[in-house]
């Protein structure tokens, strides 16, 4: 199993996760954008994810090949984001962050795949893998952080450029996994998708994501509106990951202790914690600390919980597009819807109610994965 290089490319892939999430919106900010205007371009991002994983999806399942699908992706996102540098006003704008976009997010799934292939039967290696990917997301924030307030938001520009070639020529270093035998004779992928405990499992990571539109789009901003420096923010961020990562180290433990279903409902409630001490306790570099080290749970044991049902509700010819239907309906429909909503709620509500109302969605995704998530599948 090519462990690092298939622990490069998740570290450069969630790195350019490092840049985006918390800056992107501080670069729109400073070319003039206004928070709807920033609610809806974010939302472009997460968008993206509901079209593009399928299609790569379903072509990675039909035609095999999946690395020549990431290559590809890789490198026509290097080329469509060049554009940025062109790209002035809001509709332009909108239309680059589309199309790279629409390619960087066909990526993904497809790469999650290759790595289960390589895994086989050692599941539970996936997280020493995948927190390479939090490494990058940390070592970005921090580095780009000092260098916003050094420099301005401008700089977001030429760093992302830069993780995505760097995206583009990790992935050049692996090779497509020998395809394993599956059975010819499979139940039809819409027949699984029927399943009561699939269809809440979807409604939960779709309302996860969901909850996350105020986090993802605005917290920078709303740190820096009440005085805290860019580098304090990168470093705030990194915290998050920080606990991500060792949440990692023993997320098999928590896995065989609990079973994935448990993990799911737990790491939905404390998202609603962690979106109330965010709103309500801004002042507190405490509970501001607190609250990010719950990203061990509201993304660390939630995307591993979730990976680990996707893995054993959609086998063989269906398991590109299973990982591809989780990306897109949790981090693409539930993520853009979250950021669209945020964005009028911003404005006409305040940030505080806002961050309540995401509070209130996590909860409901808790409600939904605890009834209708099979217990038989607390494995």
């Amino acid at each position: 199993m090519p462990y690092w290089r298939l622990s490069g490319f998740y570290f450069f892939y969630f790195a350019l996760l490092g840049a985006l999430v918390p800056y992107w919106g501080l670069l729109l900010r400073e070319r003039g954008f206004d928070a709807v205007a920033i609610g809806e371009l974010m939302a472009i991002l997460m968008a993206t994810k509901v079209v593009a994983p399928n299609v790569w999806g379903w072509l990675g399942d039909h035609l095999g090949h999946r690395m020549r699908i990431v290559r590809a992706a890789s490198l026509i996102s290097v080329l469509t984001f060049s554009a940025m540098y062109w790209a002035h006003g809001f509709w332009a704008t909108a239309l680059v962050m589309t199309l790279y976009s629409f390619f960087w997010n066909a990526s993904l799934p497809q790469f999650e795949a290759i790595t289960f292939t390589y895994l086989k039967a050692r599941v539970a290696r996936y997280a020493r893998i995948r927190m390479w990917g939090s490494i990058g997301f940390i070592v970005t924030v921090i580095v780009l952080g000092a260098l916003i307030e050094r420099h301005g938001p401008e700089v977001v520009l030429p760093a992302v450029l830069t993780i995505f070639v760097a995206i583009w020529l990790s992935s050049m270093l692996v090779r497509d996994p020998d395809p394993e035998p599956h059975p010819q004779e499979q139940q039809h992928f819409l027949q699984i998708l029927r399943r009561p405990a699939i269809i809440g499992f979807f409604v939960a990571v779709f309302l996860m994501q969901a909850s996350h539109g105020p986090y993802y789009a605005f917290y920078s901003i709303y740190m820096t509106d009440h005085g805290y420096s860019e580098t304090l923010i990168g470093q705030f961020w990194a915290l998050g990951v920080i606990a991500e990562v060792a949440l990692f180290v023993v997320m098999h433990r928590l896995l065989d202790r609990f079973g994935a279903r448990m993990v799911l409902v737990a790491s939905l409630a404390l998202a609603a914690l962690r979106w109330l001490l965010i709103g309500w306790f801004v002042d507190s570099l405490t509970l501001l600390a607190v609250a990010q080290l719950l990203h061990a749970a509201t993304f660390g044991t939630f995307h591993a919980a979730s990976i680990h049902l996707v893995h054993h509700y959609f086998r063989g010819r269906h398991q590109g597009r299973g990982q591809a239907l989780y990306s897109s309906v949790s981090f693409g429909a539930g993520g853009a819807v979250g950021s669209l909503a945020a964005g009028y709620a911003w404005d006409g509500l305040g940030a505080q109610l806002t961050f309540a109302i995401a509070a209130g969605v996590a909860i409901a995704g808790a409600a939904v994965a605890w009834r209708m998530i099979d217990r038989e599948h607390d494995f």
